[in-house]
């Protein structure tokens, strides 16, 4: 059963400047900056077209791949986009059905971007298993303000 999450950050940039760096457009290490809390060694193949298919990935303390397979459902520049995942990658192999994938199947990570004054809300809407609801309840404020660092420079 998945459990909706939301976490939403203030930071006093441009939303065209934080679309761009938290997604990593015009330089993938920004994206791989403030993922660095999930993971030091996050990062992304793929691309944010609609459609396309996306890995997010990084490499456990066994130095094996890990992460997951998702799809780009919805990418509306400087205001909304909608990633689905629909699969885990393991040790460079996509597995896409079987019990693990079927606890993640179709679970969403939206992110929002609203901007006011020079000021833009970025709000993060996620589905997760229980046993992740702690960690990213842990996790994704770090990681939010790391991006709110990275882009307020």
């Amino acid at each position: 059963m998945m459990k909706k999450l939301q976490f939403n950050i203030n930071i006093n940039a441009p939303v065209d400047k934080i679309f761009d760096v938290m997604l990593g457009i015009s330089n993938k290490s920004t994206y791989e900056q403030w993922t660095a809390m999930f993971n030091p060694t996050s990062t992304y193949e793929g691309s944010w077209n609609i459609g396309s298919k996306m890995l997010f990935i990084g490499v456990d303390e066994k130095g094996e791949k890990g992460g997951m397979v998702s799809k780009i459902v919805e990418n509306i520049p400087n205001r909304f986009i909608s990633i689905q995942h629909y699969g885990l990658v393991k040790d460079d192999l996509e597995i896409t059905e079987g019990p693990e994938v079927e606890k993640w199947a179709n679970g969403f990570e939206n992110y929002t971007f609203e901007e006011n004054n020079e000021i833009t809300t970025v709000i993060v809407d996620l589905d997760t298993t229980e046993d992740f609801v702690d960690y990213m309840n842990k996790i994704y404020p770090q990681a939010l303000e790391k991006l709110k660092e990275i882009c307020e420079k």
